[in-house]
């Protein structure tokens, strides 16, 4: 008996520490529909996400994200301040 609920409370710790790791491990969409690297609208056809601590960044093309490992925080400040606009444009969004 004993043995029975030790082994239950080792899955049980187990399936709960997996959990936890999963639920970390999602990433965050910021959300950006301009194109930190070229300034250009993003288009869902050709649109590229990077993920880069923990967030998901949006990009035009193939190309930018390249771009975008070079000097990071950079091009993080450019969404920033897009996602700051937009917000200060329209607060209902």
């Amino acid at each position: 008996m004993l043995k029975k609920i030790t082994i239950s409370l080792f899955v049980l710790a187990l399936v709960l520490s997996v959990s936890k790791l999963y639920a970390e491990s999602k990433a965050l969409n910021v959300g950006n529909l301009i194109c930190p690297v070229t300034g250009e609208k993003i288009n869902g056809k050709t649109m590229v996400t990077y993920e880069y601590q923990g967030k998901i960044y949006n990009f035009c093309c193939a190309g930018c994200p390249d771009e975008f490992k070079k000097d990071p925080e950079k091009y993080i400040k450019k969404v920033n301040e897009e996602l700051q606009g937009t917000k200060l444009e329209n607060p209902r969004k």
